[in-house]
């Protein structure tokens, strides 16, 4: 054995500050990510051209349980003020 191992600092993990975020093993939200990712690559990353399948994944997520129910404007999408 060696004598250094008392010198290592531990790793002590935190969980993230709004919970888990667990994996769609499913694949009940599997297209909309698919279709999201494509939107993305064929707008050159450009998010806010995709925003609308982005709210759509997110919904799915939500209605799965597999993120908790978040206010639209907390996740960026605020309703616009349309103009008259």
């Amino acid at each position: 054995m060696s004598s250094y191992s008392f010198s290592q600092k531990v790793f002590t993990p935190i969980p993230p500050e709004k919970g888990s975020f667990p994996l769609d093993h499913e694949g009940a939200c599997k297209m909309l990510m698919v279709k999201y990712m494509r939107c993305l690559f064929e707008n050159k990353n450009e998010g806010t051209m995709c925003r609308e399948i982005a709210k759509d994944y997110l919904a799915c997520r939500m209605d799965n349980d597999l993120m908790a129910r978040e206010d639209w404007a907390n996740l960026g999408f605020a309703e616009e003020v349309k103009e008259t």
